[in-house]
């Protein structure tokens, strides 16, 4: 059965239509255009000892010279940024996440996972202490994700200019006048929709997720921004992040995902609270999408949760 539903917090409307999940498939294997090119480990400009294929680094945990190796983490320019030219200003790093070519955020150690985000959270508290407005914390992982290369890593992309969809979502948050993550928990809570709730850290399908298997994390209580956030905030959140793709991975195998942090700008005192998505790639946007500006989900989120709860 189909039903239209609104997200709340995202601001954004799908149509939740599981039968559309069943479709059949024509088109044979080799028409994607989306297959990853594996890097080989002699290629990849962010494993140790390829220091030099990348811009010199801005920052670094661990032993070693800069650019040297002997880094936990690593933060570099991006050589192909989103922003910074002569028309738009802004910054955009890349924080290579460990050493490792072939392991992803979960498979990091706990340490060493906390030790990623703190660095994203430094990074970016860096980049808005210096005048920008407003920094966006993201990981593409997989070729359909967005990402170029294999190995690990996350972005930060400071701009000087509030986005126009993060205003949006902050003038939700006043108009509301409540806690809209809090709400959202509850209202998931009241749907079966949770998938974990850990106490300090809550991981949940949002009722209204616009694509299958959509996953949000929050912490319970948490800041408006992301690089606000202290130690023991990101030990708890890190460990939530890697509990959801562990489930997600155990439940849809190899896929491609992006993490997305929402994050309140500088300088802005409208109520905010922090949160992550983490977003499979499991489809595409088709035409339907395109011209109406609501999205269709082919997997309640409901039975999504379920399967990740018992994963």
């Amino acid at each position: 059965m189909q039903e239209l539903r609104t997200d709340e917090l995202a601001g954004t409307t799908v149509i939740v239509a599981p039968g559309r999940a069943t479709r059949p498939t024509v088109y044979s294997a080799s028409a994607s255009p989306l297959a990853a090119t594996p890097t080989t480990l002699a290629s990849c400009p962010f494993c140790p000892g390829h220091e030099t294929m990348t811009p010199p680094e801005v920052a670094r945990v661990g032993d070693g010279a800069p650019d040297t190796p002997g880094w936990q983490v690593r933060v570099v320019p991006n050589l192909y940024p989103i922003v910074g030219g002569e028309h738009l200003p802004g910054v955009h790093e890349v924080l290579v996440l460990s050493p490792a070519h072939d392991r992803e955020f979960d498979a990091l150690s706990p340490d060493a996972a906390t030790a990623a985000l703190c660095t994203l959270r430094e990074r970016a508290a860096y980049l808005l202490e210096t005048g920008f407005v407003h920094a966006q914390p993201l990981v593409n992982s997989g070729r359909a994700s967005g990402a170029s290369i294999e190995h690990p890593h996350a972005q930060l992309v400071a701009l000087t200019f509030i986005p126009p969809q993060v205003d949006a979502t902050l003038t939700r948050f006043a108009d509301a006048g409540c806690d809209l993550v809090g709400a959202a928990i509850d209202d998931a809570r009241r749907r079966s929709c949770l998938v974990r709730d850990g106490g300090a850290a809550v991981t949940w399908c949002p009722p209204g997720g616009i694509s299958p298997f959509f996953v949000r994390v929050a912490l319970a209580s948490g800041p408006a921004r992301f690089d606000r956030s202290t130690d023991d905030d990101l030990c708890t959140l890190s460990e939530a992040l890697q509990d959801a793709l562990a489930r997600l991975h155990h439940t849809l195998g190899d896929i491609a995902y992006n993490i997305v942090f929402n994050t309140a700008p500088r300088g802005d005192d409208r109520p905010f609270h922090f949160w992550v998505d983490v977003v499979p790639r499991l489809g595409v946007i088709g035409g339907f999408e395109m011209g109406t500006g609501i999205l269709v989900n082919p997997v309640a989120p409901e039975m999504a949760a379920a399967m990740l709860h018992d994963a």
